[in-house]
């Protein structure tokens, strides 16, 4: 008798901590999502041992980006997340902070809260991108990732509702790169896929 009225108690706690282990496995996860994109997109064009700067093209960004879908894969990410990805550099003619080009990918509604592809260049100023700040040095770039995944729960809204999950990383510019040739200047292997076009 006592344990048939304890039960449900037990199955409701047992449920509850499923669901937070579960919900903190995921937020991790999209932390790991924003580190291998920013790192990913900072490697383009590494292995290039030519004389010549390589250029960041269309195809390598999206692989970047087709790579993190798969790695967000095992909860829908695609369909309930969103990665930005941004090239923060500094204008060598203005000495101001702008996103060159910027490049999405997910169904989730959101936009960066820094601004679109050209922010800065024109117009209001742009700081630089997160908290702490980060900014460009000349000649260089920093990748900057922002993803957000609003939370698929397991046994439905009654523990932990729904909330949006959010995190940045940044990383440097490993190796040269040839910053006047990029995605955003249409010299590119093809075009871009729509889906990666923010919007």
């Amino acid at each position: 008798m006592e344990f048939a009225l304890i039960l449900p108690i037990l199955v409701t706690l047992g449920f509850y901590g499923t669901e937070l282990a579960w919900m903190a496995t995921v937020n991790m996860q999209v932390g790991q999502i924003a580190s291998t994109v920013a790192d990913n997109a900072s490697r383009l064009g590494q292995t290039d041992n030519s004389a010549v700067s390589p250029t960041v093209t269309e195809t390598m960004v999206d692989s970047v980006m087709t790579g993190a879908l798969v790695q967000g894969s095992s909860f829908k990410f695609e369909d309930n997340g969103r990665i930005i990805l941004s090239s923060l550099e500094r204008d060598s003619a203005t000495g101001r902070q702008y996103i060159h080009w910027q490049r999405c990918r997910g169904k989730l509604a959101v936009v960066s809260r820094y601004g679109r592809e050209k922010a800065g260049l024109t117009g209001t100023t742009l700081a630089g991108m997160g908290s702490p700040l980060i900014t460009a040095v000349p000649n260089s770039a920093v990748m900057f990732a922002e993803v957000s995944y609003t939370y698929q729960p397991l046994f439905g809204s009654w523990f932990v509702g729904r909330p949006t999950f959010r995190r940045e990383a940044a990383f440097i510019v490993r190796d040269d790169r040839d910053l006047r040739a990029s995605t955003a200047s249409g010299v590119t292997e093809g075009t871009s896929p729509a889906q990666s076009r923010c919007s």
